[in-house]
Parts: C-alpha cells; structure tokens; sequence
C-alpha cells in the first residue's frame, strides 16, 4: 500500500508543468482501473461519506490568500486583466450594480471585497449561467468575467481567507486547489451532475425555454433548454417541491438516467439526501430562501411523487444532525444547507454559511460515527467570480467549469495539506464508486480522480 502511495506522489513532481494536469489525471485512472487488494483494503476503513455542498464562489474568492496554494499570487496581467465583449481592455472595472458601497472606478484587477461590504454582509449576486460561463472563461483566457455579468466588475473581488470561518479546517486537513466544477453554468446543473455526472433533458420544452444560437454557435436569445434539449439553466422539477405558481408546462418531467443513490441503493448501501427546509418546503410552507432547483433527486422517477425511495433518501437536514450526534449516519449522505447558510450571494452571506457548515463539520467529528468519516466540502460552481486557472478541457459541450475550493475532513485526510492533483465534482462520484465497489455512471465518473491523494490511510 505505501510502495503503491508513493509511487503515484512522484509521478506527479516528475511531470512536466505544461502537461502534468493530463498525465496525472491518467496516472491516476490507471491506479483507479487495477484495483489493487491493497488500495481496496486502504479505502475501505471509511464508513461514512458526507458532502456537504455549499454555493457559488471561486477558489481564489475565497483561497486565493491560501498559504502554499495556486492563489492570487500566481495570478499574471494576462489571466487576470478584464476586457468587453469586444476584447478591448477596461480602463476601470464596469462599475458594479445593485449596490453604491464600491467605487465606480476600480482598477482592472482583481480586488478585495470586504473593505468595501464586510463577509458577514450580503452582496449582489453575480451571473453564472450555462452559456455566460462559457463566454467568461473565453478560451482559458478568463478575461470576461466582467464583461458577461450582472453585476459586472463585482466578479474579480475576493474576500480575505484569513476572516474564513472555514479556515481553520482547511489549514488542518486537506484543501484542494486544482478542483473544478464538472459542468458549465449554474446551481441547478451542478446539482444533477453531482448525483448523475450528466445532464437532464427536456425534450418538447416550451418554445419560451429554448435558447436560440446562431450559425456560429452563439447565444442570439438565452433559454433554459439548449436547442438539443438538455435543461441547463434553473428549471423546477414536476414533483413536489417546486414553486406554487409555477407553469405546469415549463416543469422538468421526470428523469431516467441513473444516479449514485441508484448505484448505492442496487448494493443496498445505506444513503440520503439532507436539505435544509425540506420537511416545510413539502409540506407547501417553504422558508423564503428555500430554492427548489436545488434538490436534484426530486427531478427523477425513482423518488417521484408517492415512491417509497423519496421517503427513504430525501430528507430534511434536522435529521442529518440527529443522526450525526446519535451515531447513525447512512454510508453516504449528502447535505445541502439552507439558502440563508448556503453562502450564496444575494441572498447569504459567506460568514453565515460557513459557521453553519462549521457546526455541521462538528456534528460528525464529534459524533460517533466521526472515526471513520470522510466530510466533502465544496461549491456548487463558481457564482460567476472570476478565477485565474483555466479549466481543463475535458468535454466541450458540459464542462468542467471555473475552479472552486473543496476541502477534505477526515481521520484518514493529510494534516495540513495542499492537494494540487487535477479534481472535479464528480471526483466526488468516483471515490463513492471506488469505495464501495459501485459501477460508473458515466465516462466522466468513470475517468474522474478518486481524490486518493488527500487520503494517508
């Protein structure tokens, strides 16, 4: 086990800069394909996974200030200046809307934000949708991040890590920070591959939810569909819960795909999905920050309306907590906080978010089933802040996205480690599978690190 640990750790300081994202990626599938007796034993002294799955900030947002990671530091004028939809430079930042707390002229560069409104405050929210994502990234240039956003030059501000909350666990366990969302947009898409590593499709969608490109591929009129069919932007499921006065035609039918609660279930393999507000959102109550497109399980058939498999796996968060502090926690839960302790912009503000996640970490350590747990902590997508590292291109249609942070808690995480190995949402999925023997759902689980790196077993 160790001979093996060892050799994939030089591997990855043998490798040349320019290609070593790639080559590790594949050391790594390799290591993943053999299965060896040795990485089964290692791996299989987890007993629980947690992910808990926060939203919609960047990695240098949030890490950039991260001591020994790829932060801002690492950031050139040429991954970081801004220009318009034309490709000519900014004088100043656009000036940013929804708010008169920042100066209308901030240099063109990236800036700190709580000088301006503190991380115990909200700001506006930033644009991250499918299509926009695309166009901020520009090639890997990601230069028009504030020329395709709302909120405009609020895209290339960041907050202080030293203030993080989550700071503390980060320095004491392992914080990645070569990790990327698995497709392109927002929340809504994120969550469906995080469970299926593909996307949804809609098939006969209104005509009014169809995006309309022109001959060169570019966006003419924004949807919620793609022309082919597959639901990318925020749409509501069929099945309760989704908006009360929502168009039936425009709700998403039911899906078929398989997902990971399918894989784990096949094995019957203890699993649920926690959502804070779900209990009153069902019951036609919802907190006003409860958001509906965040529940992907919901929008499949297997835990449709009256199944006996909703009732099994989704769940409110008051019961992830229970069974946190009593000892009984599934193999595999997912949790997703509430939107006022989600860290979502517009309506969250990082410190709340990240306090709550701090109790929630606490729950599982400090519970009995802390000793063999493994708790994933990430973001949903990148909100639309800007990040400095290009994505790798794995699928030009889906993704992955802008660079997020994740950082991994457990007994058996490093202590005080920087992970620079190449890792997407659905890495999430591959170590799930790899522990527990399951089947890939797709070829982009299938090909994901397992994140065996953060781990010293």
């Amino acid at each position: 086990m160790m001979k093996s640990k060892s050799r994939l750790f030089k591997t990855s300081v043998l490798l040349a800069p320019a290609a070593g994202v790639l080559l590790l990626s594949t050391a790594y599938i390799s290591c993943k394909n053999k299965n060896t007796p040795e990485a089964e034993v290692a791996i299989n002294k987890v007993g629980h996974v947690v992910v808990i799955y926060l939203e919609n900030h960047s990695f240098d947002n949030l890490y950039g200030q991260f001591a020994g990671a790829a932060g801002l530091s690492a950031a050139t004028a040429a991954n970081t200046t801004q220009v318009d939809a034309n490709g000519t430079t900014y004088t100043t930042l656009p000036a940013i809307s929804g708010t008169s707390a920042f100066p209308t002229n901030l240099p063109n560069n990236y800036f700190n934000i709580d000088q301006y409104i503190p991380s115990d405050h909200e700001t506006p929210d930033v644009l991250h949708r499918y299509y926009q994502e695309q166009m901020q990234i520009d090639g890997g240039k990601m230069d028009k991040f504030a020329a395709y956003n709302t909120s405009q030059g609020l895209a290339m501000g960041y907050y202080k890590t030293s203030l993080l909350p989550l700071l503390s666990m980060a320095q004491k366990y392992t914080l990645c920070d070569n990790f990327f969302h698995s497709a392109f947009g927002g929340s809504f898409l994120n969550h469906q591959w995080l469970i299926a590593a593909a996307s949804p499709v809609f098939t006969n969608a209104p005509a009014s939810m169809v995006a309309k490109l022109d001959a060169s591929g570019n966006v003419t009129a924004d949807g919620a569909v793609t022309p082919d069919g597959f639901v990318v932007n925020t749409s509501y499921t069929v099945n309760a819960p989704h908006p009360a006065n929502a168009d039936a035609s425009t709700l998403v039918p039911n899906q078929t795909m398989p997902t990971i609660g399918d894989r784990l279930s096949e094995k019957s393999i203890t699993w649920a999905w926690y959502s804070g507000g779900w209990d009153d959102a069902l019951a036609g109550r919802p907190a006003p920050t409860f958001q509906f497109h965040h529940q992907p399980f919901a929008y499949f058939a297997k835990y449709a309306d009256g199944t006996q498999a909703k009732k099994d796996h989704l769940k409110d968060e008051t019961s992830f907590v229970e069974a946190a502090k009593n000892g009984t926690l599934p193999s595999v839960s997912f949790v997703k906080p509430l939107g006022i302790n989600n860290e979502h912009p517009g309506y969250s503000d990082v410190v709340t978010g990240e306090s709550h996640t701090v109790e929630l970490i606490n729950d599982v350590l400090n519970g009995p089933n802390g000793k063999d747990a493994v708790i994933i902590i990430t973001y949903d997508e990148n909100g639309g802040f800007w990040d400095h590292v290009a994505p790798p291109v794995i699928d030009k249609k889906w993704g992955p996205g802008t660079r997020v942070p994740a950082i991994i808690i457990s007994p058996f995480a490093k202590k005080g480690y920087v992970d620079h190995t190449q890792y997407e949402t659905v890495s999430i999925l591959s170590f799930i599978e790899k522990r527990w023997s399951l089947q890939p759902l797709t070829d982009r689980d299938k090909n994901a690190s397992p994140m065996l790196n953060a781990f010293n077993f």
